[in-house]
């Protein structure tokens, strides 16, 4: 190791013991693409406050470069995937998401989904079996004295990692399917008369007919929530632990939820006290520009530039796509910078220059720039309401349709759908959002809620986690809603209970009655007869 980061580490070491609070040792189980970048902000920051950090990744991570220079420790185990085959996974049901989902039928689409999910959870299963089953590294995290494990929902396994070494849990997300771990591991209330369910694309003004799509959303997640743990979580959950357990009460165990988005992005819905928003917490003031991109920006004049990325992921799309976007893109007057990585398109313009990667937060905070063209990453969207840019959606999977029906609803972006669209379309789209004041405006008043926070999004996460070591957990945030089962949660032996009261009190008046009425009919006859 070199002597420029022995110092770095000696210095942090020090910072930990003049700070006000005491250094702890995080384990973190990270996920792959935007969830990794999106963590590694808070791991960065834990770091350079003094704390340990120790991630644990496999030997077929994709992102997670355990190669590069970082005050940040790495264990390694080894995966039964290779690096090639777990990146070829994701190639395979991206190109299933982007191209070959039916949009258009709600049953094919989610049970085309719902096998995507199965696949990728055995998938996940068998990179958790990888750890948990590998004995000398168990022994090892154990030796450790880990204070905290900082995991991500979407790959299951961080809380069973918390459960096995006795140690608090932390989540960092942005969602799962339908809302389900949130909903039942979580106890998070989501009424669903207002409340629209992630991958409905709703939003918190539905008609009576949305209102019904919605309710036929939470009756199926809540169905796949119940298939996935059928499938074999819970068996695997209570084989490791050596007691009957499932999967929903591990995760359930969560002392803190960081979930990354905030109320520029949300619609009003009820949450937990030990549910925390984090959006953006990832964004920052714009660095300058490399010298010949910044050339290139200064070029556009008065007409601006506009950024085009589809994220980390999708990195190029087919040649007949790629020339669609090129000649929509050499129609406008802006100069364009496109991350693209494909073939370079026939219909290319001028105006129009291709990079490999871009800095896209730097790109988006520049004075000259008029508009974002985004996939509807969480990332991206929120580096865009934190320099307040109008937007251009194409959303391609997973929450993106979502995000930018938000974005669509608080007026700051305009959506073109990536199947159907023609040059005329992505153009159009273009110009409404450029020339249209209104977008603009819209997107640099939710900038505004963004900036006007007490406490920074960053600190925010930081200081829960902190929170959590240092009080060895948040049980006094957790709910009891957590101790009651499904019909005790739902108050149905209560309304059950009230109903039997009033119908045994209509009951036994009924009966006085009856009994009243014959004893008066009876004494009538009889004074007839008299």
């Amino acid at each position: 190791m070199s002597m420029k980061w022995i110092s770095v580490l000696l210095g942090l070491q020090l910072s930990c013991y003049f700070s006000s609070g005491s250094c702890g040792k995080v384990l973190v189980w990270p996920t792959e693409y935007s969830h990794w970048i999106n963590v590694k902000t808070i791991l960065d920051e834990l770091v350079q406050r003094g704390h340990e950090v120790t991630v644990l990744t496999s030997s077929a991570s994709i992102l997670v470069d355990p190669n590069k220079l970082s005050a940040i420790k790495f264990e390694i185990y080894s995966a039964h995937l290779s690096r090639g085959d777990f990146e070829a996974f994701f190639i395979k049901l991206l190109n299933i998401l982007i191209y070959d989902m039916p949009k258009d039928s709600f049953w094919t689409y989610f049970s085309l989904m719902q096998e995507f999910f199965w696949e990728f959870y055995e998938c996940a299963q068998k990179l958790c079996k990888d750890v948990v089953l590998n004995k000398k590294l168990m022994t090892k995290l154990q030796e450790s004295k880990f204070d905290l494990v900082l995991a991500d929902t979407i790959i299951p396994c961080g809380e069973l990692l918390a459960e096995l070494l006795k140690i608090p849990l932390v989540y960092s997300l942005r969602f799962s399917p339908g809302y389900a771990f949130e909903k039942h591991s979580g106890g998070l209330p989501l009424p669903p008369s207002y409340v629209p369910v992630i991958l409905s694309e709703l939003t918190d003004q539905m008609t009576f007919m949305e209102r019904v799509k919605n309710m036929l959303y939470v009756l199926y997640f809540d169905f796949w929530f119940q298939t996935i743990n059928e499938k074999s979580w819970d068996q695997f959950y209570s084989e490791v632990l050596g007691r009957p357990t499932t999967l929903c009460e591990i995760m359930g165990k969560a002392e803190i939820w960081l979930i990354r988005t905030y109320w520029d992005f949300e619609f009003p819905r009820p949450y937990l006290p030990n549910f925390e928003f984090v959006g953006g917490l990832h964004c920052k003031p714009a660095k300058p520009l490399p010298k010949g991109m910044e050339e290139f920006v200064r070029s556009s004049g008065e007409d601006g530039v506009v950024v085009f990325s589809l994220g980390s992921m999708v990195k190029n799309l087919t040649d007949e796509k790629a020339n669609l976007i090129a000649s929509a893109l050499a129609q406008i007057p802006q100069k364009v910078l496109w991350r693209y990585k494909g073939n370079k398109p026939a219909t290319l313009g001028t105006n129009t220059r291709l990079y490999d990667w871009i800095p896209q937060n730097d790109l988006l905070g520049h004075p000259k720039t008029k508009a974002f063209i985004t996939h509807g990453g969480t990332n991206g969207i929120y580096e865009a309401i934190y320099h307040g840019v109008p937007m251009v959606g194409v959303p391609l999977f997973a929450d993106q349709p979502d995000n930018i029906a938000h974005m669509k609803a608080k007026g700051a972006a305009v959506e073109v759908n990536i199947n159907t669209m023609t040059s005329a379309d992505l153009l159009h789209a273009l110009r409404t959002v450029i020339n249209e004041p209104s977008y603009k405006e819209n997107a640099t008043r939710l900038s505004r809620i963004h900036h006007d926070q007490p406490v920074k999004p960053l600190d925010r996460a930081v200081f829960w986690i902190e929170f959590v070591m240092r009080h060895k957990g948040a049980k006094h945030l957790r709910p009891a809603s957590h101790d009651l089962t499904w019909f005790q949660y739902h108050s149905l032996d209560v309304i059950g209970f009230l109903l039997a009261c009033v119908a045994t009190a209509i009951f036994l008046v009924t009966k006085c009655c009856l009994f009243s009425c014959r004893k008066f009919n009876k004494a009538g006859k009889k004074k007839k007869r008299e």
